[in-house]
């Protein structure tokens, strides 16, 4: 069980050090990541390094009973090589060459930035890939920076050459007929940067799937260099999630040991709550079942706008709501508050305060309670689930594009709000890649939310999930266009008309602070669409508007269309219904409001997110996995609290 998180001792003297190994001791602290931004302490001057503060580091750490996941730090170049290699800084998308001052200050294509971050690696492999301290290597940190420079042009153009073969294939997948834009030379090919009105959609799709290969090759070359020093030894770097990153996180899953993901919720209220579960499922999707919490902040959610202190109990409850859903533990950024820097506030499990404080007071706590679930969850099955989501990163980029039918269009807001809906019915999600992943005969139920790229064998195998009696439900802009974002012709969703029983003719965005009624009484805003039936029969119309009376909601079987931008309550009750239908049932029927349930193998973990203490019933009586207390046909929960159940129904496999 890993529990610690991101550690600085380059920012403090050697007696703050050994104050943190002691406080580690005391909060039960299993692991550590040191090194992610500590370049310029590890190689002051281009080709000179010193390790010697490391190696005092890592000593103690290990004299202390504390583990090292130990990183590269080519995330974040030093002063010096600014100074050296101007030409491997970034340019964004105006034509700006940005200068040092922060982090990420690099191209990725750059070879004069390649060189020096396959040299440190290579160097902290040979000094430390024996070390006994060593749990895991970290590479870089949270790739998904961008360039538009001529360095990145050449490396965009060769990928494409690999991608498309000739340039007539290039032109044909790019649609470059519309507004003369077809290439006669591969020279003529620059990354998407700022131009006079509207870019080619499928050029920008490209380039993006262009980044995430050519960060992953970065990753690759570092993490190769590392195995050749110990192969025993994990490697991984740590995912984040957010529009900007061009990285394919699904396609990346394959080339790590370990799954890790960074995830900070951004949401005051129960939203937070909320997106801790769909990050959690979302990284066990790309994990294959186990994965691991890299980060999250321990004390503060970040809103837009402010910092937002976490109230006693909820770093605990999203702690273990993390675990619940199959993380190997939970690590936080930061350790130690630092006294400057541009993060200085942000969140720590030793604050500016110090040890006397109500975050490290419940860290201690929740050691105590991991180090107790640790061997009772060795051994276990990650959490199965009998409903999945689809997840396509390409399809999020595509519907970033500019000249679509509405700037409301919002690809992870389409998934978040399905997820929600099945949250909030107490159901168990996964999540599936059918771009990638042929086999969803696993699953009784999937959701398809704005799956907009759908290339034949992403349509061949909902096909054969429909036909082998599977419920799948599909919503709009799905099954819109093929890979290289090329629109089906004969009517929308031209890839799942067939199955699906329906022909939408027209888009009619709307006002999202205007909602409009179903003949169920459900509330639509953002999005309606004229549907003809072509086999599937009508479960809910329009009641309103230049659409009144005509489908919204159909069902072909068990295929359903969602062709309106229904509200929670809508998603909800349609979800929860389609469910049923399918055989799925929640994790604990009769859940009381505000309360969480997850099972992962024999444990039930109940998290009360409310304000008010809650009796939870169950299905059998159980044991208190964290004080060994017998537990009958009900479980009370106190209010902001948690308790993890040992049950009979599920043994260890």
């Amino acid at each position: 069980m890993f529990f610690g998180g991101d550690y600085n001792p380059e920012q403090w003297p050697e007696e703050v050090q050994e104050a943190d190994v002691a406080l580690m001791r005391e909060a039960g602290v299993t692991a550590v990541t040191v090194g992610v931004f500590a370049w310029s302490h590890l190689e002051p001057v281009e080709g000179r390094y010193e390790f010697g503060w490391l190696d005092r580091v890592l000593d103690r750490l290990h004299a202390g009973g504390v583990k090292v996941v130990l990183a590269t730090p080519t995330a974040s170049p030093p002063p010096w090589f600014t100074a050296a290699h101007p030409e491997a800084l970034p340019v964004t998308a105006d034509g700006v060459r940005l200068t040092h001052g922060s982090r990420d200050t690099y191209c990725v294509s750059a070879p004069a930035y390649r060189e020096p971050a396959r040299s440190i690696a290579r160097e902290l492999g040979r000094r430390y890939a024996r070390h006994p301290a060593l749990a895991m290597w970290h590479v870089h940190n949270e790739y998904g920076t961008d360039c538009r420079c001529d360095l990145t042009a050449e490396a965009f153009r060769g990928w494409l050459r690999e991608r498309h073969g000739t340039l007539d294939a290039l032109n044909e997948a790019w649609t470059t007929a519309f507004w003369s834009q077809r290439y006669t030379d591969w020279a003529q090919i620059t990354p998407p940067r700022a131009t006079q009105y509207l870019p080619n959609p499928a050029h920008v799709l490209d380039f993006r799937r262009f980044l995430s290969d050519e960060m992953l090759g970065a990753y690759r070359e570092q993490r190769d260099l590392l195995r050749e020093c110990n192969p025993d030894v994990p490697i991984t770097t740590n995912f984040v999630q957010g529009g900007w990153v061009s990285v394919d996180h699904a396609r990346w899953a394959e080339s790590v040991d370990v799954v890790a993901v960074d995830h900070y919720p951004d949401s005051a209220g129960i939203g937070a709550e909320e997106e801790t579960a769909f990050a959690g499922d979302l990284a066990r999707g790309w994990g294959g079942g186990s994965w691991l919490l890299m980060e999250t902040a321990p004390n503060v959610i970040y809103t837009r706008g402010r910092m937002h202190a976490k109230e006693p109990g909820r770093l605990t409850r999203h702690s273990l709501g993390y675990v619940a859903r199959g993380s190997a533990g939970a690590m936080y950024f930061q350790w130690r508050q630092p006294r400057g820097g541009a993060e200085l506030f942000h969140s720590a499990l030793v604050p500016h305060a110090g040890p006397d404080s109500p975050v490290f007071r419940e860290a201690v706590r929740l050691g105590r309670t991991l180090a107790a679930l640790a061997p009772q969850l060795a051994g276990l099955a990650p959490p199965a689930a009998e409903v999945a989501l689809t997840w396509d990163a390409p399809s999020w980029w595509a519907l970033q594009g500019a000249g679509l039918p509405s700037d409301g269009i919002d690809y992870l807001a389409a998934v978040r709000q399905a997820h929600r809906a099945l949250f909030r019915s107490g159901i168990m999600t996964d999540f599936a890649f059918p771009a990638l992943d042929g086999d969803l005969s696993r699953y009784r139920m999937i959701v398809v939310p704005h799956l907009y790229l759908a290339p034949p064998e992403v349509a061949a195998r909902l096909r054969d999930f429909v036909a082998s009696g599977g419920h799948l439900v599909v919503g709009h802009l799905s099954g819109i266009a093929d890979a290289c974002a090329r629109v089906g012709l004969g009517g929308y969703p031209a890839a799942f008309r067939d199955f699906l029983g329906v022909r939408v003719t027209e888009w009619h965005p709307v006002d999202p602070g205007v909602p409009i009624a179903l003949d169920d009484g459900t509330a639509v805003s953002g999005w309606t669409e004229r549907v003809e039936t072509t086999g599937a029969e009508v479960v809910a119309r329009y009641a309103e508007g230049v659409l009144a009376g005509e489908p919204a909601v159909t069902r072909n079987g068990t295929a359903w269309y969602v062709s309106a931008g229904l509200d929670d309550a809508g998603w909800q009750r349609l979800l929860r219904s389609v469910a049923a239908e399918a055989g799925v049932a929640p994790v604990l029927e009769d859940l009381p409001p505000q309360v969480e349930a997850v099972r992962r193998g024999a444990l039930v973990f109940l998290l009360n997110h409310g304000v008010a203490e809650a009796v939870v019933p169950l299905p059998e009586p159980g044991t208190d996995a964290i004080t060994g207390n017998p537990v009958g046909r009900s479980a009370i929960v106190e209010a902001g609290g948690f308790m993890v159940i040992r049950t009979g129904q599920a043994a260890p496999v």
